[in-house]
């Protein structure tokens, strides 16, 4: 039996330029995905990060055109909380109240939720941490402040759920328990990364490269070129040379 593709959001970019501070950070980027899972993997400057800030509408680029499921998210905020939700490699960048259910009450109602904070613990519950609600952030570690932000993010339930390297600098059992609880949610997710390890279940896989798409299709047959052109780089030795 043949397997039926899984529909996710449907993300449209054409063309899409961005210039910060005189620097082309992307040029002419054009892909389109309605993938369920989405990767998008690149080097470290490869405008990974910025593309984010664009797909999640809090940057508009220089030229071209966006739509997350036919919205134009830069211009439309309202639509962009109820589209796209956003998860920061640094939670510090994330989080704005001393409590977990502050911080996850918040967002429910920003989007004018009735009830914000009766919702908000009820997504503690669904990830078995109720009893976090009254706990200090600022106790936290860095993987809990992750999960705080991810419980937050996922209480306002985002058609699509973007993931700027969010496991940078997590050890392997951290990683691990977030990597399951993203297995649950039940929206689209774009996981950008530089790690292909992250990305071996992901259907639909984009290759950025110096702030262009390098090559996008499947995720396995991409990934594949992408983890050999990362090796051949690796046995160069540009990291000794010196510009002048």
């Amino acid at each position: 039996m043949a397997q039926t593709k899984s529909i996710g959001s449907k993300v449209v970019l054409s063309e899409v330029s961005l210039m910060l501070d005189g620097r082309q950070i992307l040029h002419d980027v054009t892909f389109q995905t309605d993938s369920k899972r989405v990767g998008i993997v690149g080097r470290n400057g490869s405008g990974k990060s910025t593309l984010a800030r664009i797909l999640a509408g809090l940057i508009a680029p220089k030229s071209g055109n966006i739509r997350v499921n036919g919205h134009n998210l830069s211009k439309d905020r309202k639509a962009a909380l109820a589209e796209v939700g956003i998860l920061f490699q640094n939670p510090e960048h994330q989080i704005i109240f001393p409590t977990v259910l502050e911080e996850v009450t918040f967002g429910l109602s920003q989007i004018g939720k009735p009830n914000a904070e009766a919702l908000a613990l009820e997504t503690l519950q669904s990830f078995n941490k109720p009893h976090w609600r009254d706990a200090n952030i600022s106790t936290l570690s860095q993987g809990q402040k992750h999960l705080v932000c991810l419980m937050s993010v996922v209480a306002m339930a985002p058609k699509l759920l973007i993931l700027d390297e969010p496991f940078a600098g997590l050890d392997i059992p951290t990683k691990a328990q977030l990597k399951r609880y993203l297995t649950h949610y039940s929206g689209s997710l774009m996981h950008i990364t530089h790690d292909p390890a992250d990305l071996h279940d992901y259907d639909h896989l984009i290759w950025l490269d110096q702030g262009t798409v390098k090559d996008s299709g499947l995720c396995g047959p991409v990934l594949q070129r992408y983890t050999q052109h990362m090796i051949q780089l690796g046995e160069q030795d540009d990291i000794s040379d010196l510009s002048d």
